[in-house]
């Protein structure tokens, strides 16, 4: 079963992509892990850097896919979103966090953008 839900998420990840790009974002890195977790998607849309979450589903059963962003989570993003803007000496640069949902009910996903889903925590350190 692991390996199923891999697959999933490697397949959402790359529909994910491939909208973003039809959307106009430039993609910068996938998969930017620190420590503190893991960013899916790292792009740029329209001079902001824009740390997006990916969230798939085949039903809304338990919910819909971008509810599973969590404030555990999203707290969580955060965290390696300042490392990656401290890496790369981007902490004046604009940034956002958005959440790409993706509804596996047909063949083809429905797919859902949330621009400024979430805003940094700020009641953490580093």
């Amino acid at each position: 079963m692991p390996g199923k839900n891999l697959e999933f998420g490697k397949q959402a990840e790359d529909a994910a992509v491939k909208f973003l790009k039809v959307q106009g974002y430039k993609i910068i890195r996938r998969n930017y892990k620190t420590k503190f977790g893991e960013i899916d998607i790292i792009a740029e849309d329209k001079g902001v850097i824009c740390f997006v979450e990916v969230k798939a589903r085949h039903s809304k059963l338990f919910g819909g896919p971008g509810e599973a962003v969590s404030p555990l989570k999203q707290r969580q993003i955060s965290k390696v979103a300042i490392c990656y803007l401290k890496e790369n000496n981007f902490l004046e640069h604009s940034a956002r966090f958005d959440v790409v949902s993706l509804l596996y009910a047909q063949d083809l996903p429905e797919i859902d953008l949330i621009k400024d889903a979430f805003e940094l925590s700020s009641d953490f350190t580093i």
